[in-house]
């Protein structure tokens, strides 16, 4: 976003969204950054693994495809899951802070979701949110509490020794393989001999919770095979 305002419900009562997804609105992607406040929603559907950012800090990604700008969920404008992340839930809208220190909502008029004519509408004829604007709100709420998470949740699970480098080949048919490189994952071996104070520290921290979470997700990958084969056909 180059130009966001913040959102207000009078001078913007007007404003529509459009909420059908599309790779002109950002949505043509094969991996997403994800939060740890929505791993357990997350890891059920979708593959997740690490990788590290241009600063050498680990993040937590979401893979939606194996091909380049490939996203096997999207389908004809709809997101084929019972969960779509967070970032891409928000739907161009932005999580900031107003000049009082207040969290609010922020977009820019000029990205090509927001419309006075086309869309969905956000605010009520005679005043409120509407259901659209709620489920965005909640979204920018798991990324604002969830990104302080990241950090502390790595570190932890380095400390522990739960980060391993991991290979992916993934083997579509005789002529077609897939290898996804720089990623990390959780070693479930470390995992399940944890002990002690390390243990301790995990749970009481929630990075338990996510560390399994994580672990758990993998066996997405084989539902990614089974869209790529659907859409191929």
């Amino acid at each position: 976003m180059t130009n966001p305002i913040l959102l207000d419900n009078v001078e913007h009562h007007d404003l529509r969204v459009v909420t059908r997804f599309d790779a002109r609105f950002g949505d043509g992607i094969n991996q997403v950054l994800i939060f740890p406040t929505e791993f357990e929603e997350m890891q059920r559907e979708y593959p997740i693994f690490f990788r590290k950012d241009e600063h050498g800090a680990y993040q937590p990604v979401a893979i939606l495809g194996l091909d380049r700008e490939e996203n096997l969920f999207l389908d004809n404008g709809e997101w084929r899951a019972h969960y779509i992340p967070a970032l891409q839930q928000r739907l161009g809208f932005l999580a900031g802070f107003t000049a009082d220190g207040a969290p609010g909502a922020f977009f820019d008029p000029a990205h090509p979701r927001f419309s006075a004519s086309e869309g969905e509408a956000l605010f009520r004829s005679f005043g409120g949110n509407t259901p659209l604007l709620e489920r965005i709100m909640r979204a920018l709420r798991l990324i604002h509490t969830g990104r302080p998470v990241i950090a502390p949740m790595f570190t932890a699970f380095e400390a522990a020794g739960l980060i391993r480098p991991i290979g992916i080949e993934l083997k579509l048919d005789e002529n077609t393989q897939y290898i996804l490189s720089d990623f990390y994952t959780i070693n479930e071996e470390a995992l399940a001999q944890l002990d002690g104070p390390i243990l301790k520290t995990l749970n009481e921290a929630g990075f338990l919770a996510y560390a399994y979470y994580l672990s758990s997700s993998k066996r997405n990958l084989s539902r990614l095979l089974e869209m790529k084969g659907g859409k191929r056909g």
